[in-house]
């Protein structure tokens, strides 16, 4: 049984193509994101990450709270991203203060 504290994530790949896929995830996030009552936890970022190669890939990074969506994308676990360089996606404007309180910079 997985944590409920785990993040997931995707590659939506380069600038040109992330873009089309970030709509899809929105489109399916507000659906669920409203039919929650919009928990302020719920939420998906976005980060430009090149890890040393020529051309940047865009993640998503899908709050625990997400989980659903994220499963839906076929995203991955992974380990809490760093708050820096992320981007909300979609989701509350407030969940930095309950997503990132231990100053995970």
């Amino acid at each position: 049984m997985e944590k409920m504290n785990t993040w997931y994530s995707i590659i939506l790949g380069d600038g040109m193509w992330a873009p089309t896929l970030s709509v899809q995830i929105e489109k399916e996030f507000l659906a669920v994101f409203e039919a929650a009552s919009k928990p302020a936890d719920m939420a998906v970022f976005t980060r430009n990450e090149s890890e040393g190669r020529l051309h940047c890939e865009v993640i998503a990074y899908f709050s625990p709270a997400a989980r659903a969506i994220a499963e839906a994308f076929d995203a991955e676990p992974c380990e809490k991203p760093s708050r820096t360089g992320l981007s909300l996606l979609t989701g509350d404007p407030n969940c930095w203060m309950f997503l990132f309180q231990d100053g995970n910079l």
